[in-house]
């Protein structure tokens, strides 16, 4: 990770990233009403939102007639890789399962996620 770009997000970014990663390409107007879908938002602070993302180049944007289209500019599994690892070494003194047991403590995990993890485990076994 030393050579890598460190993506520092804000959580109101990342709610930004989350539909720009779920929905691929989209508007201002189209990320302000899914947005607006689960909290109140104005229009005028999507956009401002979206334009310090490209200045931090966290989104690209593309003129499309008088609106621009904004795409995520991260990628969703790079950037959930990096939180995590600042999650562990912050919060977690450097522990995974520290992490993990605390997930699973505070969620309860449905049987097909317990079995997508036990197959998740059994794969890391394997490559050891």
């Amino acid at each position: 990770m030393e050579n890598e770009k460190l993506i520092r997000a804000t959580e109101a970014e990342l709610e930004i990233l989350n539909i720009l990663w779920a929905h691929g390409p989209s508007t201002v107007r189209d990320v302000h009403e899914l947005l607006a879908e689960k909290k109140d938002a104005g229009y005028t602070t999507t956009l401002k939102q979206l334009q310090v993302m490209y200045e931090k180049h966290l989104v690209s944007r593309e003129a499309s007639g008088k609106s621009h289209i904004y795409t995520a500019a991260v990628d969703k599994q790079k950037t959930q890789g990096q939180i995590v690892q600042r999650l562990i070494d912050s919060v977690f003194n450097g522990s995974a399962m520290s992490l993990v047991l605390q997930a699973l403590g505070n969620h309860k995990p449905t049987d097909a996620e317990l079995d997508q993890i036990k197959r998740y485990l059994e794969t890391k076994k394997k490559k050891k």
